[in-house]
């Protein structure tokens, strides 16, 4: 059996990204090698932050992945609004609470500062 211990985003500005990952979440950095790679201890996965080649690069401030085909999950164990409401205070670009009965507890999409789609996902305690 295999087991996923890292996701790597090829991204446009690493100290950019690692500096939001880690206000936004808490995380903390591990791997560094400045302007070229970080990687952020967050829980049993890691973050991988790789500079992308020169072929992908934009100008400074122009770039924003608006075609992900990949999405970060969060598990967040207080309350969606609360932590969505500290997001959006430091400029995140953050989407309405939904959620699926049945399926999921409360659910929010948000993006970080190059596009990447992220979801907050609230942790409901199960009924007994």
């Amino acid at each position: 059996m295999a087991q996923l211990s890292r996701i790597i985003l090829y991204v446009q500005d690493v100290e950019r990204l690692s500096v939001f990952y880690r206000e936004a979440f808490g995380f903390s950095l591990g791997q560094h090698i400045e302007g070229e790679w970080a990687v952020l201890q967050a829980g049993p996965c890691e973050i991988g932050l790789l500079k992308a080649g020169a072929g992908y690069v934009a100008p400074p401030g122009g770039w924003r992945g608006d075609n992900n085909n990949a999405k970060l999950v969060f598990s967040i164990s207080e309350p969606i609004d609360v932590m969505r409401a500290q997001l959006v205070a430091l400029g995140v670009d953050m989407g309405a609470v939904k959620s699926y009965p049945g399926l999921t507890g409360p659910l929010c999409d948000g993006r970080d500062p190059e596009g990447n789609v992220f979801q907050l996902m609230e942790i409901v305690p199960a009924e007994n």
